[in-house]
């Protein structure tokens, strides 16, 4: 089994170093709540994009080079194995991804055996044009939440998306149900001061993710962490957050994002602050026998849906 390097840890905020299917195999199953993933589009094929009104190239790393339809198919299957391996019986992943590479991942869920919930469109009413004049302007993405069990029991906090303060979504009706297309701008300038990555997620978007598929104190994890917006919007929200990346640059930059936050006092929208004095980082053991928590009685009341 490969080695792997524990870049950071501070309590509630861990991150590790290499390739996540190798390090996903070193947790203990049935372990954590919920997973964010937005991989690979394997896009960095030398054509051009506009950012910021320049004309820039989409090449974004070697890990973004991919190896054609099946190869891409498989490397889609294998990481959302991983992944199910560690996800609790009630877990749920989402699925980041544009046109390039959703279906792929569609594909690969339903070979894994994940239970489709929702896709949802993140509309972006600020993207970027199209260059070249020939086609629609790409202004969505698409994310697709599943349960890890078909007869299992999902978080979803269902008032809370209904009637939750959601200002930064036009489209979105005070006291409606929430609907699966978001409008939710790119990220804000203030999200890359430490720097940026290039398909970073705008905060609003994880912490709506994170609000409603999880508890406080539920463990989330993102296998493709990037700068860590997952984690931010998971800590910020009184949960604890686990990020694999193979990229240095990109770990740092999610220290530093992380550092930001006024050394753990963090507050949440509808959260108290996280009482760090009680939290534990969590330790990745090749055998370490994982215990679930017991929920409080208030998260038990939650309500859940059932499918």
């Amino acid at each position: 089994m490969a080695a792997f390097r524990k870049y950071y840890s501070k309590k509630i905020f861990t991150l590790y170093n290499g390739d996540c299917i190798e390090i996903l195999k070193l947790l203990p199953a049935d372990s954590v709540d919920m997973i964010f993933a937005d991989p690979p589009y394997f896009l960095s094929n030398g054509s051009f994009t506009c950012y910021a009104g320049k004309r820039v190239s989409v090449k974004k790393g070697d890990w973004d080079l991919g190896g054609g339809a099946e190869k891409n198919l498989e490397f889609h299957i294998a990481w959302l194995k991983a992944c199910k391996r560690v996800l609790k019986p009630n877990g749920t992943i989402w699925v980041s991804g544009t046109y390039h590479s959703i279906y792929q991942c569609g594909v690969a869920l339903e070979i894994n055996g994940y239970h489709f919930l929702n896709d949802i469109v993140w509309f972006k009413p600020n993207a970027a044009p199209n260059l070249s004049c020939r086609f629609f302007t790409a202004s969505h993405e698409t994310i697709i939440w599943s349960r890890k069990e078909k007869k299992g029991r999902h978080i979803f906090n269902y008032d809370l998306m209904k009637n939750g303060q959601w200002k930064e979504d036009l489209l979105k009706k005070d006291g409606s149900q929430m609907r699966s297309v978001w409008s939710i701008g790119t990220p804000k300038p203030s999200e890359k001061i430490f720097g940026k990555h290039p398909t970073q997620k705008p905060l609003d978007l994880l912490k709506r993710i994170v609000l409603a598929s999880t508890e406080e104190g539920d463990i989330i994890l993102d296998p493709f962490t990037g700068s860590s917006t997952t984690g931010i919007a998971a800590v910020t929200n009184g949960r604890m957050f686990i990020g694999i990346d193979k990229e240095k640059q990109y770990l740092e930059l999610s220290v530093k994002r992380f550092e930001n936050l006024n050394e753990y006092k963090i507050s949440g929208a509808g959260t108290d602050k996280i009482n760090c004095s009680s939290a534990q980082p969590f330790l990745l053991e090749p055998k370490a026998k994982y215990v679930s928590r017991k929920r409080t009685s208030q998260e038990k009341s939650s309500k859940k849906v059932k499918k």
